[in-house]
């Protein structure tokens, strides 16, 4: 029996499998990354993975290896460890853990948003998570001071809080259906708070902005700015449709006599409803932006134009990536 041809050592593991120019491309990306089966790998299939990558890297194909393994090897290890530090990541800080437990506290908040505790403890219990997120995914170029963390996560519970207990005096005497979705405009709200807020340090320096073949000439708030906004958007994007759709759905099966008789099924179904809408709005509006993000050198800071000039004048574009 012939031996399978040995894998060539060209393949960049570096760089996702398909097209990042192309939103299928991105979403096939996303879709492997954000895959919640990957919680329930052993360590010691972690570790397995890691040592089949970081063999690969040093040079060393492993013997019968093939090409469908390695990236699966790839997206294991890039599913638990930090792309900058090499550690491995909090287990509910992982994307692969964003829809399990999303799917939880945003079923939980759509459910009992009716009395003032609930709102307080749910959104608390969110902007909790997210910290851990944002510290867990944070660049290992710019590193979260515990101070810098503190505020963000202050600062984006208060702001979520407020938002949330401000809308729902708002709505006491408009439709119930209305009332559902404050849940969604107090998330909106703290995403906008807490993302710039857990990367002050990017506004305040700038982000490394590279030429195509990843050489770093410089650092850029202008980029920053364009990176953290993308951000922004995704996160908002990833939480409408699984705060949208079920509160409609939600409203009109409580006129039914069926959850009239069965009321112990309203969280499970929320849950439910919202985990079904995650599985696709969290890797496809992760898709929504290229990772590796551009702009054009002319609307970078002055400064920065100069330093990137002196080095190429011929420079038309430059990349960075821009978070999660």
């Amino acid at each position: 029996q012939k031996m399978p041809p040995s894998l060539p050592a060209t393949i960049n593991i570096r760089e996702p499998r398909w097209d990042q120019s192309t939103f299928q491309g991105r979403a096939k990306h996303f879709f492997m990354v954000t895959d919640p089966r990957n919680l329930l790998l052993s360590g010691a299939t972690l570790e397995e993975a890691r040592r089949v990558v970081e063999d690969y890297r040093a040079g060393t194909v492993q013997p019968g290896l093939t090409e469908d393994q390695l990236w699966r090897a790839k997206y294991i290890y890039d599913s638990a460890f930090h792309p900058d530090t090499g550690e491995k990541m909090i287990l509910v800080g992982r994307m692969s853990a964003q829809v399990p437990m999303n799917m939880t506290i945003t079923g939980c908040m759509l459910t009992f948003y009716r009395t003032t505790p609930a709102v307080l403890f749910w959104q608390w219990v969110n902007q909790s998570f997210n910290a851990i997120v944002n510290y867990t995914n944070r660049s290992g170029d710019a590193p979260i001071t515990p101070s810098q963390l503190g505020t963000a996560y202050v600062s984006a519970t208060t702001g979520a809080v407020v938002t949330a207990l401000g809308l729902k005096s708002l709505t006491k005497h408009l439709p119930a259906l209305i009332g559902r979705y404050v849940p969604f405009a107090a998330v909106a709200a703290a995403n906008c708070i807490n993302i710039p807020l857990m990367r002050q340090r990017e506004l305040k320096l700038g982000i490394p902005v590279t030429d195509e073949n990843g050489n770093r000439l410089g650092e850029s708030t202008a980029a920053a700015q364009k990176a953290i906004f993308q951000v922004v958007v995704s996160r908002i994007g990833m939480a409408a449709p699984a705060m949208a759709i079920p509160p409609v759905i939600m409203n009109m099966l409580e006129k039914r006599a069926f959850l009239k008789r069965y009321p112990y099924l309203n969280a499970p179904l929320q849950v439910g409803l919202v985990g079904l809408c995650l599985v696709f709005a969290t890797p496809l509006c992760c898709a929504l932006f290229p990772q590796k993000s551009s702009m054009p050198v002319s609307s970078l800071e002055p400064e920065v134009q100069d330093q990137i000039r002196k080095k190429d004048p011929r420079l038309e574009m430059v990349y960075f990536n821009k978070g999660l």
